[in-house]
């Protein structure tokens, strides 16, 4: 049995990994290649995507040469389409993003450096607006577009683009106002006796408030002064017409303890505390909504009262959640809520305001219309969940998710899971007509408007809960024309006229590479079933064109598998996805078997495209070379699969998700051959936790385990994840209690490897240490901890990442 005498430091290092080594091949995997720098040998995939205005040229990060850092490269495509690496001068010259443009398209703003810039984008001469000291940021064309409406120093200014005459629109002081001390009735007794007695006392006053009210007269008029007080102020936006500036103030909670991270191994060798979070359940910030009347030159903030449900209130009552009955007295207190930006109706002569409020409980989002000349309230859209508000571009905190106007001004789109999938709607502000545009067993994922107003573009999952296609649809609804054809995922970033594409494509074996698609070719190419990209020397029209090629030959020397996405059901009857590896051909099954628990919760990895878990890919591909059989699921509360399964572990983590895994390993027993004492898991982060809870509570099922940067204690946790699942500590004990593996640490029979960075900012360490406390005053014997000073949550150099991997999988060959 694997002993741990010492816990100082809580690291016990395995000796020497001596393996045996099978002939030299240049394609056999080992722990040592496919855990060294990526760019090495998996070479680095384009990211970062982005056209010229004329749509003649793409630009994107790339690493060819495999540089310390990622260069610019650019394909011109009237050309021979080889990638080019993009000089320094002609990057400097380049946006630094995607921009905002006028009504019409003819004219782009953008900030660069601190510095705004205008493209005029029909003959795509850029022009320099501010060069200063300052940052001025997030420019926006006022409503009449003769001006631009900027940030600068966290306040609003307006600049003419006739002659670049500037005016400043708010003052916001982040100081406190003093207030004037007023004289006492003694004071102001004694002063009007002075007057009264003394002419020239009386005189030199009038002389002085003459003096002052002509200098008043002649002060240019200026914005009046708002001091936020402590306060740290939010978004302010410019009604088009430049009547209104609303804005957020957030005020920081009050003794809100954060943990400290130290760090050990420092350049000035001495140990230095790294800043890190609070835990869920500490106090929260607070939001208020105000708007500026710019005419009446007054700030007044916007009451919530009534916003429906606001008092209602959830209670936890012998550990079980129930709604309470709200308040609707004028006392009540209102629900914390965060505020999101306020998002105007395009047209000068509308003043459709929009904005979104999420509940901090997590139960409730509101879209709410804002009258900014009343300051009052209308509800346009609430959004209720018993368990949490989520899934894809629902939104959060500031960001409203999907959110926007259609052409006509008065038409809002948004995303809602009202039906059990994130869909896309529509409601008329004027008529308050509601239309869902999408709906099926799917999820909308990426929303976007064309330029034009009349389609969008939209992400979806309906070819297959693990394929990413790109549609258009009519922005009434109807038929969805399907514009990509590659199986797996397929990003795309469309030229400025919307008549090409650049597709950012993956497939399961395949790494990200880039394509070029005229998108007037793609509706029929489309109906051409499991349409292949060709490669460039090969096209023809219409077909994806493949522009980057990342892989080193050594890489590609090995042939990777494409692992077969099964469904398996589970106990309750659902269906769950994942990814097999098998041994065939010359590979002989062991009867081991290998179950990988991805992190995060809320992600997908049974998917058709190349893994954020490439790691871990090539580490199941050198597993089943071993003769193992390697299972990935996507358990209860996984992406991908609408809100049923998304809030499948409210209130119990290391319930539904850890019987999926249960079930997946008697699944494995039952049809792949799999000996049912030799079944192994592992994971990282929420792959860790449900590797513990594997470990301590269902002992019979895996004989050996590593938990990777495991939550050990979910009260110690953040809040922003861990309150959605298991509302807060001090409301929800048993929650929390039932899905902290620290609690069931008794139950360890099998074999349990614990690895975790010493530098944890998410995870801290902490979670390990008091595991292993624990561990050693239940006396256990069968685990380790390995543990890695510099690492944070997401390792980062080579020699970690091959450390881990040589014990995992040093761990899985002694002890399944």
């Amino acid at each position: 049995m694997l002993r741990l005498y010492y816990l100082a430091i809580a690291v016990i290092a395995f000796p020497a990994f001596a393996q045996p080594q099978p002939a030299a091949s240049s394609s056999r995997l080992t722990v040592e290649k496919i855990m060294q720098d990526p760019k090495n040998w998996v070479g680095t995939a384009p990211s970062g995507v982005f056209w010229a205005e004329d749509g003649k040229t793409v630009y994107f990060n790339w690493n060819p040469e495999k540089a310390k850092g990622d260069s610019l490269y650019k394909v011109v495509l009237a050309g021979d389409r080889k990638p080019q690496k993009v000089s320094p001068a002609e990057r400097r010259s380049l946006p630094s993003g995607p921009g905002v443009y006028n009504r019409d398209r003819s004219q782009k703003l953008y900030d660069k450096n601190g510095d705004l810039f205008l493209v005029d984008c029909r003959t795509y001469q850029t022009r320099q607006l501010t060069n200063t000291v300052e940052r001025e940021a997030n420019p926006q064309f006022s409503g009449d577009e003769r001006s631009v409406v900027f940030a600068r120093g966290g306040n609003l200014f307006r600049m003419a683009l006739s002659n670049g005459e500037l005016t400043q629109i708010t003052y916001f002081d982040p100081g406190t106002k003093r207030a004037e001390a007023k004289p006492n009735t003694q004071e102001a007794l004694l002063k009007k006796e002075q007057l009264g007695l003394f002419d020239v006392l009386r005189e030199r006053k009038e002389k002085r408030d003459e003096a002052e009210k002509i200098d008043k007269a002649d002060t240019p008029k200026r914005p009046k002064q708002f001091y936020t007080e402590g306060r740290t102020l939010m978004s302010p936006q410019l009604s088009p017409d430049g009547k209104f500036v609303t804005f957020t103030l957030a005020k920081a909670a009050a003794g809100a303890k954060s943990t400290v991270v130290p760090s050990y191994v420092t350049e000035s060798g001495f140990t230095e505390d790294l800043p890190a979070r609070t835990k869920v359940g500490a106090p929260l910030a607070s939001y208020e909504l105000f708007v500026y009347d710019v005419d009446r030159d007054t700030v007044q903030a916007v009451s919530l009262r009534s916003v429906p449900g606001i008092t209602d209130r959830i209670n936890f009552t012998g550990g079980a959640a129930t709604a309470a009955k709200p308040d609707t007295s004028k006392r009540a207190a209102l629900r914390s809520v965060t505020i999101s930006n306020v998002l105007w109706s395009p047209q000068a002569t509308n003043r459709y305001a929009v904005l979104v409020l999420r509940a901090q409980d997590n139960k409730d989002r509101w879209i709410m219309q804002l009258d900014p000349a009343t300051r009052t309230l209308k509800l346009i859209d609430r959004q209720h969940d018993d368990a949490w508000v989520g899934g894809p571009n629902i939104g959060f905190g500031p960001n409203p998710g999907t959110l926007g106007f259609l052409a006509d001004g008065q038409t809002i789109y948004f995303q809602s899971e009202a039906d059990g999938y994130s869909h896309l709607y529509t409601v008329n502000l004027t008529t308050g007509e509601r239309k869902q545009l999408t709906s099926g067993r799917f999820e909308v994922q990426q929303v976007s408007l064309s330029k034009d107003k009349k389609f969008f573009f939209l992400t979806t999952n309906e070819v297959h809960p693990g394929e990413q296609h790109l549609y258009r649809m009519a922005v009434t609804g109807g038929p969805r024309e399907k514009l990509t054809t590659m199986t797996g995922a397929n990003d795309v970033t469309l030229s400025p006229d919307e008549r090409n594409m650049v597709i950012r494509h993956s497939y399961t074996n395949r790494p990200w590479e880039l394509y070029f698609q005229p998108q007037q070719s793609v509706v029929a190419a489309s109906n051409k079933k499991n349409a292949k990209a060709k490669p460039v020397e090969a096209s023809v029209s219409g077909a994806p064109v493949q522009l980057t090629d990342s892989p080193t030959a050594e890489f590609k020397a090995y042939p990777w598998r494409d692992p077969q996405v099964v469904t398996i059901p589970a106990r309750d009857g659902q269906a769950i996805y994942a990814r097999l590896y098998k041994p065939s051909g010359d590979v002989k099954a062991n009867g081991k078997a290998v179950v990988f628990v991805h992190g995060a919760g809320y992600l997908q990895n049974a998917h058709k495209w190349w893994s954020q878990y490439f790691r871990e890919y090539m580490f199941h591909n050198l597993l089943v070379d071993k003769g193992y059989t390697v299972l990935d699921i996507d358990y209860r509360a996984s992406a991908g699969y609408g809100r049923d399964w998304r809030t499948g572990i409210y209130r119990h983590m290391g319930g539904k998700d850890l019987t999926d895994h249960v079930d997946a390993a008697a699944w494995l027993v039952k049809n792949h051959g799999v000996e049912a004492n030799r079944i192994g898991i592992y994971g990282g982060s929420y792959g860790g936790f449900i590797t513990l809870m594997a470990m301590f509570t269902t002992p019979g099922t895996f004989a050996a385990g590593a938990a990777l940067r495991p939550v050990t204690d979910w009260a110690a946790y953040n809040h922003g994840y861990t309150a959605n699942i298991l509302n807060e500590p001090q409301t929800d004990s048993l929650a929390y209690r039932r899905s902290s593996p620290i609690y069931f640490a008794d139950g360890l029979k099998g074999h349990l490897l614990i690895c975790h960075g010493m530098v944890d900012v998410n995870v801290h360490y902490q979670d390990a240490v008091r595991l292993a406390q624990r561990l050693i005053e239940l006396k256990k014997e069968n685990w380790e901890l390995a543990s890695y000073p510099m690492e944070d949550h997401g390792f980062v150099e080579p020699t970690s990442w091959m450390d881990e991997y040589k014990r995992i999988l040093k761990l899985f060959e002694e002890r399944l």
